[in-house]
C-alpha cells in the first residue's frame, strides 16, 4: 500500500546495530493478550484443578520454546533455550501457584507473580533488567494458552516488510524470516541486547533505541539503514530502491570473502567466530572463520539442576574442538552469575549481581567447579589431540590472573584472561606477567567503564562500543600486549562492526572474534584497507570526545 508521513518528522535516529538497508511497509507485533478484569475467586474444591491448568500451560509454552531452540542455531538457539527454562522457573511459577491455592484465578496469578518478579529484576539493573522483556513474553504466552488464544508475537508477513516494535522478545526475534523481514527497528534495547545479537546472526538490518518510533503507523513505507542508524519515513522511492540495491550488491561481494584475515598490505589478523556449543561450532566451520575466539561454555548448562560431570563436559568441549580440528580454539570458563545464574553454583542473593559474584569469582566459594571444568577441557584436548587456549572471565587483579594461570598450566593448557573490568585494562601489563594472552570483552567493558546498564535503551549511547573512553582502554590493553609480544584479541560485539574492527587492528589487536554471520563482513573490510590506514584511524579516534566524532574520524580515513 502507499505510505504516508505520520508525523512532521521524516527521519528518526537510533543506534545502528546490523548494517544494510531495507525498504518496505511497516508491520508491528500483534497486541498482547489482555486478562479479563472481572475474574472471580476460584472455589476451594476447584483450586487443585486450576493449579494443574496453570502448570500445564507453563509446560506447553516451555515445550514450544524448547522445540524452537532445537531447530535454531547460534545465539537464537541460546536465548530460546534460556526462555524455555524461564517458562517453568520456580521464581514466578511457585508464587503463582500459591496465589491460585489461595483462591486467585490462574490468569490473574500469572500476571501478578510475573509482575512482581519483573519489578525485582528491573530494580537489580545490569543484565538482570534485560530479563524483564523475556519474562513479560513468557507471561503473555502462558496467559494466551490459559485463555485459549493464539500465541502472541510477530505476524508472519506475506511480502517483504519492515518490523517496528517497542521491543522484541528473543522468541519473536529468533523466529523471523530474513527473506520477508527486511529491516528491524525498536524503541528500546541496546547494541548488545538479545534482539541486536540475533538480528546480527540473521543478517537483518537493525537499529535500536529509536526515539519516536511509535509515531509510525503500520503500512507506512519506511527505509531502515542499519549502517547510519536512520529510519526514514516515506522516502523517495527511487532513492530508497537504489540504496537497497547498492547494499545488497555490497553484501553479496562481502559474502564471497574466504580469508585468511589480513589487511590489503598483508598484515595478518585472525578472524574468528563466537560459539556456544558443538552445533554452533559446526555451523561456524562452514564460514571463513579461522577458528573459535570465544566458546561460551556456560550456555550449555543453563538448564541444568546439577553440575555436569567431567565426562559430560568433556564430550561437549570435544565437539567444538573437533569442528575446528587443528585450528585455534579459545575456551572461556564458566561466566555464571548476573543474567546467567547456574542452579548448581549456589549464587548468593545480591543487590546488584552485575557487580557481584560472577565469572571467576564463583570459584572463590567453590574451587571444585573450576577444577572440574579445567579437568574436562584437558580431557577433551587429549581425546581430540587439540591444544585449546583457556581464559577466565571477570578477572580484576593480577593476583587473580596468576592463580588462574597456575591452575591452567598444571593441566598442560595455555592460560589467558578476559579484559572486561576497567581495572584489568589499566593493569594489563601486570596481568600479562602471568598469562599468555588477553581477550577483550567490549560489551562488559563498555558497561563498567561508562557506569551504564548495557541493556538500557535510555543509555544505549553510553554503552556504544565507539565511546572514546572505552576505546582508550582497548588501546592501552593492546599496547601492553604488543610490548611483550603476547596476543590480544577482541571477542565482544565491537569485533562484529567492520569499521570498528579496522580501528581495533590499528590499536594492535591481533584477533577479532564475532558471530559467524559477521565474519565475512569483517574480513572483507580488513582486506580493503592497509595497516597504515588502520593505525591512522586508530590515532584519530583517540583524539575524539564522542561516538559521533569517533565514527566520523574513522570513516574519513577508512571509507
Amino acid at each position: 500500500m502507499s505510505g504516508s508521513v505520520t508525523t512532521k518528522t521524516s527521519e528518526y535516529q537510533g543506534t545502528p546495530v546490523v548494517p544494510g538497508v531495507g525498504y518496505a511497509p511497516v508491520i508491528r507485533p500483534a497486541p498482547r493478550p489482555v486478562p479479563p478484569a472481572d475474574e472471580v475467586t476460584v472455589a476451594e474444591d476447584e483450586r487443585e484443578a486450576e493449579v494443574a491448568r496453570l502448570r500445564d500451560a507453563a509446560a506447553v509454552v516451555g515445550g514450544r520454546l524448547k522445540d524452537r531452540a532445537a531447530l535454531a542455531t547460534g545465539s537464537a538457539s541460546e536465548v530460546l533455550a534460556a526462555n524455555a527454562a524461564m517458562a517453568e522457573d520456580r521464581g514466578w511459577l511457585s508464587p503463582a501457584v500459591k496465589q491460585v491455592k489461595n483462591g486467585a484465578g490462574a490468569v490473574v496469578a500469572v500476571s501478578v507473580a510475573t509482575g512482581k518478579l519483573a519489578n525485582t529484576l528491573a530494580t537489580l539493573g545490569g543484565r538482570m533488567a534485560e530479563r524483564t522483556t523475556d519474562l513479560y513474553d513468557i507471561r503473555d504466552r502462558v496467559i494466551a494458552e490459559l485463555l485459549g488464544l493464539p500465541e502472541p508475537g510477530v505476524p508472519t508477513p506475506t511480502a517483504p516488510s519492515i518490523l517496528l516494535a517497542e521491543d522484541l522478545a528473543p522468541a519473536d526475534t529468533a523466529g523471523l524470516d530474513a527473506s520477508l523481514v527486511v529491516g528491524l527497528a525498536t524503541s528500546l534495547g541496546g547494541p548488545t541486547s538479545h534482539t541486536a545479537i540475533i538480528a546480527r546472526q540473521l543478517g537483518i538490518p537493525c537499529i535500536v533505541a529509536v526515539t519516536g518510533l511509535d509515531d509510525i503507523e503500520s503500512g507506512t513505507l519506511v527505509m531502515v539503514d542499519g549502517t547510519t542508524g536512520l529510519v526514514v519515513v516515506d522516502p523517495d522511492p527511487d532513492t530508497a530502491n537504489t540504496a537497497v540495491a547498492e547494499s545488497k550488491s555490497h553484501l553479496e561481494q562481502v559474502s564471497q570473502w574466504e580469508g585468511p584475515g589480513r589487511t590489503a598490505d598483508g598484515h595478518l589478523v585472525d578472524v574468528l567466530a563466537n560459539v556456544q556449543d558443538g552445533a554452533g561450532a559446526r555451523a561456524a566451520s562452514s564460514t571463513a572463520a579461522e577458528g573459535i575466539g570465544l566458546f561460551r561454555t556456560e550456555l550449555s548448562f543453563l538448564d541444568r539442576d546439577t553440575e555436569p560431570t567431567v565426562d559430560e563436559q568433556a564430550e561437549i568441549y570435544s565437539q567444538v574442538l573437533d569442528a575446528f580440528d587443528g585450528k585455534k580454539v579459545v575456551i572461556r570458563t564458566l561466566d555464571a552469575g548476573s543474567d546467567k545464574p547456574m542452579r548448581f553454583a549456589n549464587h548468593p542473593d545480591e543487590a546488584n549481581p552485575a557487580l557481584g559474584v560472577r565469572g571467576i569469582r564463583i570459584a572463590e566459594g567453590n574451587r571444585g567447579i573450576l577444577y572440574r571444568q579445567l579437568d574436562a577441557i584437558a580431557a577433551a584436548a587429549e581425546t581430540t589431540g587439540s591444544a585449546p587456549w583457556v581464559m577466565a572471565p571477570m578477572i580484576a587483579t593480577a593476583s587473580e590472573a596468576e592463580a588462574f594461570a597456575a591452575d591452567v598450566r598444571e593441566r598442560g593448557l595455555k592460560p589467558g584472561v578476559m579484559i572486561e573490568v576497567p581495572a584489568a585494562a589499566l593493569l594489563a601489563d601486570r596481568i600479562l606477567d602471568h598469562v599468555d594472552f588477553l581477550s577483550i570483552g567490549t560489551n562488559d567493558l563498555a558497561q563498567y567503564t561508562m557506569a551504564a546498564d548495557r541493556m538500557s535503551a535510555n543509555l544505549a549511547g553510553l554503552t556504544d562500543p565507539w565511546q572514546p573512553a572505552v576505546l582508550t582502554l582497548v588501546a592501552k590493553t593492546a599496547e601492553a600486549g604488543a610490548r611483550v609480544g603476547k596476543p590480544v584479541g577482541v571477542c565482544g560485539e565491537a569485533a562484529a562492526d567492520p569499521l570498528l574492527a579496522c580501528v581495533l587492528v590499528g590499536f594492535g589487536v591481533t584477533s577479532l572474534s564475532a558471530a559467524s554471520a559477521a565474519v565475512a563482513g569483517v574480513g572483507a573490510k580488513l582486506e580493503s584497507v592497509t595497516l597504515d590506514q588502520c593505525r591512522r584511524a586508530a590515532a584519530a579516534v583517540l583524539t575524539t570526545s564522542s561516538t559521533e566524532e569517533a565514527r566520523a574520524a574513522a570513516t574519513a580515513i577508512l571509507g
